[in-house]
């Protein structure tokens, strides 16, 4: 478990935010490459073979850190409806 937690901790630094690259959006490596257009795609049905032919600068590790950050993102205690 403790590599896992490491495997997971390297994904995550290939994720910057940096407000001078797409208004402060999660990147992958600082590229123009937000985090959402990724999912996106994903979610869209592009596999991760298609999406890695088209964009020459991304490797697999990028699309597995995306994947890795968002599962951190619903990782919460309880989600309450709004009012």
């Amino acid at each position: 478990m403790a590599n896992e937690s490491t495997d997971v901790s390297k994904l995550l630094e290939r994720i910057t935010i940096d407000p001078d690259i797409c208004h402060g959006k999660p990147c992958i490596r600082g590229l123009r490459y937000p985090v959402d257009m990724i999912l996106e795609l994903l979610s869209g049905g592009m596999s991760k073979e298609e999406i890695l032919a088209d964009y020459d600068d991304l490797e697999p590790e990028d699309i597995l850190a995306v994947l890795a950050f968002a599962a951190r993102l619903t990782q919460v205690k309880r989600v309450q409806a709004a009012l």
